[in-house]
């Protein structure tokens, strides 16, 4: 009985590197290291889209959150806020950039998360 995809004069499957990931990091655990190392307790952290962090906090108003994200930029990551109400697929206000290590990279993170002044009136 003969298997499919087994012959000796098979030549072996073609890998693509790197193709599929969009964050730029090397592992998929390194995201995970900046927002395990970006937890704050008055924040909901995790993995926006396309490889990007994620901090919503709650405003007041359902449905209308504080969102600071951090994204791929160069060799670090930039950060945005958006206030509520804001549309998350377009870019925010830029309020700095992090870099470094993944666990360096997420303890900046949390401290744009607890420093960044939120504008009740907004």
């Amino acid at each position: 009985m003969s298997s499919i995809g087994c012959s000796v004069m098979s030549p072996p499957p073609r890998r693509v590197s790197g193709v599929g990931k969009s964050s730029g990091f090397k592992s998929g655990g390194e995201l995970q290291r900046i927002i395990d190392a970006a937890r704050s307790p008055e924040w909901s952290i995790g993995e926006g889209r396309s490889g990007q962090v994620m901090a919503t906090r709650d405003s007041g108003s359902i449905g209308m959150p504080w969102v600071i994200t951090a994204e791929r930029a160069g060799r670090g990551m930039k950060v945005s806020l958006y206030r509520p109400g804001d549309d998350v697929r377009v870019e925010g206000d830029v309020i700095g950039e992090l870099s470094g290590n993944p666990r360096e990279m997420g303890r900046q993170f949390r401290s744009y998360l607890e420093d960044t002044p939120l504008d009740v009136g907004s």
